[in-house]
């Protein structure tokens, strides 16, 4: 399409492109060739509606790939994977005319109880930074583009319209925000959708900080700024802040309040001009595309989601090798889960899918002798059952099998968008057949689907348990892949499974009231936090078991030119089958000057191994991600130190070690009579003015330790009179005006 300028709209033209023209749709300018595109919600299949949209997904949307949501695909820890579920995503779009598929989704998993962690990624900003750019590349290789959400700091859906999300500066830039940054810098995104919270007090939508200093000011950004559906509190402060299209429609209302602002004066044109520009280039990218009229590859894109699928199961027990399965032999196939699947989340980005797998047909099918798996209900997912009537059933059918699979898991009931869990448990009725069925038969294997963690407490009596989350369409017959190791298991745990909720960081937090949320975990989210309290868990993020064994020889590290740290490690698949292992590398760094959790993941890579080969892992380790937000300066600095590197198959299963000296980024902290007399010593250019002025009288160290952190304009002589500290204070501060 040919490029509109902006200064070739009218007024209420520019006011009129930045608001939607309906629900998913933008406003076309027919007199200057400006036409309209059509956003619609992802971000882990395409949802476009037919006929009158709503947001909540009442109405029926045309067929498309469901893949894993997020909490599935972000246990395969692997990018290039997530990049092809990316571009099979966009074709789709493309096929559908859409210009702006809405995800990806990667908020932190503060608490297991956020009714939309299916839609994220992990607990941690490295995993989510990751998987969320491969996403976002894939998506815009097709030329459509992707929409990085929710920005920032939703981690909850109670009251999330209006709740204040209140965060230190720490943990809001390395936790909340790093993941944004990565994907930001690596993949450029189209388009940013700001979140509905408020952040410290601020609503997003209008946040100059957020939207224009960090975002575009520190980060580089230069796409468009989309509001969530209904995320606007006060249109024109938004535009002022850097909030680009507000979604959906309001009708001409706030366009109106806009030509109205700049009018008299409280909105200047120049804002209005800089948003209504950035939503004709996002028209003009999407107009670049050619189109692309398909049809859809149903069966290569359902392909590709079993294959996502089968990498995003997690295996987390299989004692005395009970998986793989053997096809001979009789199975109970045990728990509705099996043939009335659930593998989405609720909400928005519910997928209406070109077929469905079950898990019960997948495993006769696997078989070939439909006579030797007996299914039994075991429960009914909505309650409405004789549950121990079914549950007899259950036990006859296990006692009479060699082997039961289980099929266990959260009702859609419970985890929707719009709503927070209560708690971590499996219903009681399931709970009770666990406890049924293993007195009939010990051989259970248990296959969970949820959107979120639980709390397992038959981890000790059940020999084999798949963490199965949210599989996607195909997930039926990746889980038969799976449990008849047609696949081999090699997803890991993206978030801790605690053993109680009361355990979890953000206990005692969640959700907040009276309209705020107070973060006070603050950096010890996650595994940080089980780590740092030396607290037991289920299972330790990073987790996940093989039906094969690898082992890690020494590790090597090299600093190199641009201060990022290398780190190489030979790993050994010493198994018999073929497996891939994903190779975790975290940091450390004893005796840092600020609180700092045990250890971080700050890298990882994975590895597709044949029984007995060899390979060198190699992950590069960005030095700006090993730096903290030193809140004295405001700025990312990476403190020297000799850090330590620890390699392992999960936050708690740390095969080998070594160390790294890394140079130190200077800081300058700002100088005047309230610093520290340590803080003046250490200075560059005060440091030895005070040193000359003592002339050699220096605090001993027991008096340098009583009164170190003093500022030195309340100790009139000590160390010098106030009159000479002033000029000692002054002097240094004219030198480095002067660039000395």
């Amino acid at each position: 399409m040919s490029m509109t300028d902006v200064s070739e709209l009218t007024l209420a033209e520019k006011a009129s492109l930045t608001s939607g023209a309906s629900f998913w749709e933008t406003k076309a300018v027919p007199r200057v060739g400006v036409p309209a595109i059509v956003m619609t919600d992802g971000p882990h299949g395409l949802r476009k509606q037919a006929g009158s949209a709503d947001h909540l997904g009442l109405n029926a949307s045309v067929p498309a790939t469901c893949f894993p949501p997020a909490v599935g695909l972000g246990s395969s820890w692997d990018a290039e994977l997530a990049e092809r579920v990316g571009r099979a995503l966009g074709v789709e779009s493309a096929i559908e005319d859409v210009a702006v598929i809405l995800g990806p989704g990667i908020n932190i998993k503060r608490s297991p109880l956020c009714g939309r962690n299916f839609e994220y990624f992990s607990e941690d900003p490295i995993v989510s930074g990751v998987m969320g750019a491969a996403l976002v590349t894939g998506i815009q290789s097709q030329g459509v583009g992707a929409s990085l959400k929710h920005f920032a700091a939703n981690n909850q859906e109670t009251d999330r319209l209006r709740v204040s999300s209140d965060v230190d500066p720490r943990p809001l830039r390395e936790i909340y925000l790093r993941a944004f940054q990565r994907v930001i810098e690596d993949a450029s995104p189209w388009t940013v959708m700001c979140s509905y919270n408020r952040i410290n007090g601020v609503y997003a939508s209008e946040d100059p900080w957020l939207l224009t200093d960090v975002l575009r000011g520190e980060w580089g950004y230069d796409g468009l700024v989309v509001s969530d559906w209904g995320a606007v509190n006060v249109r024109v402060a938004g535009v002022a802040a850097g909030l680009d299209l507000e979604m959906p429609t309001s009708n001409g209302r706030t366009d109106a309040e806009l030509v109205a602002a700049v009018e008299n004066g409280s909105l200047s044109q120049e804002a209005l001009d800089l948003v209504a520009a950035r939503v004709l280039d996002l028209g003009r990218k999407a107009g670049e595309r050619p189109a692309q009229a398909g049809p859809l590859d149903v069966e290569a894109h359902h392909a590709l989601a079993r294959e996502a699928a089968g990498r995003s199961i997690v295996l987390l027990e299989n004692t005395g090798g009970l998986l793989p399965l053997s096809r001979e032999g009789s199975i109970a196939v045990v728990g509705e889960f099996a043939a009335k699947p659930r593998y989405q989340g609720a909400g928005s980005s519910q997928i209406n899918p070109t077929r469905l797998d079950d898990a019960l047909t997948a495993i006769q099918a696997e078989v070939g002798e439909a006579e030797t798996v007996n299914y039994a209900q075991g429960f009914s997912i909505d309650g409405s059952g004789d549950e121990s009537a079914l549950r007899e059933e259950a036990v006859a059918a296990a006692g009479a099998a060699d082997v039961v699979v289980l099929f266990l898991g959260v009702p859609a009931a419970e985890e929707s968008e719009g709503f927070d869990r209560e708690h971590i448990d499996l219903p009681e009725a399931q709970l009770e057949l666990v406890d049924a069925v293993v007195a009939a038969n010990p051989n259970v294997v248990v296959v969970l689907s949820n959107g979120g963690a639980v709390a397992i407490p038959f981890a000790g009596t059940v020999p084999a348990i798949l963490e199965g989350w949210l599989l996607g369409q195909a997930g039926g017959s990746a889980t038969a892949d799976v449990l008849f190791g047609v696949v081999n298991p090699s997803g890991k745990l993206t978030e801790t499974i605690p053993l109680r909720l009361e355990d979890t960081p953000a206990y005692g937090s969640f959700p907040g009231e009276h309209g705020h949320v107070r973060y006070g975990e603050g950096l010890l989210v996650g595994y940080r936090w089980y780590d740092e309290k030396s607290l037991e868990v289920a299972y330790p993020f990073g987790h996940g078991l093989s039906y094969t064994t690898f082992s890690y020889g020494e590790p090597t590290v090299e600093v190199l030119d641009d201060g990022n740290v290398r780190v190489t490690v030979p790993v050994t698949n010493t198994g018999s089958v073929a497996g891939r292992e994903v190779v975790q590398v975290y940091t450390t760094l004893p005796g840092s000057s600020v609180q700092r959790p045990p250890r971080e993941l700050k890298g990882f890579a994975v590895l597709a191994l044949e029984p007995g080969e060899t390979a060198v892992a190699e992950t590069v380790l960005r030095r700006s991600e090993l730096a903290y937000w030193d809140v004295r300066v405001d700025a990312w600095i990476v403190e020297g130190g000799e850090y330590g590197i620890e390699v392992g198959a999960s936050s708690r299963d740390i095969r080998t070690r070594t160390s790294v000296t890394i140079e130190g980024d200077d800081v300058e902290l700002p100088l005047s009579l309230n610093s520290s007399i340590e803080e003046v010593l250490a200075h560059p250019v005060a440091g030895p003015l005070l040193r000359e002025a003592l002339a050699g009288n220096e605090l001993d160290p027991q008096m340098r330790a009583l009164l170190g952190n003093f500022p030195v304009g309340r100790l009139d002589g000590m160390p010098l009179p106030r009159a000479e500290m002033e000029r000692v204070i002054e002097t240094a501060l004219a030198r480095m005006a002067d660039g000395d």
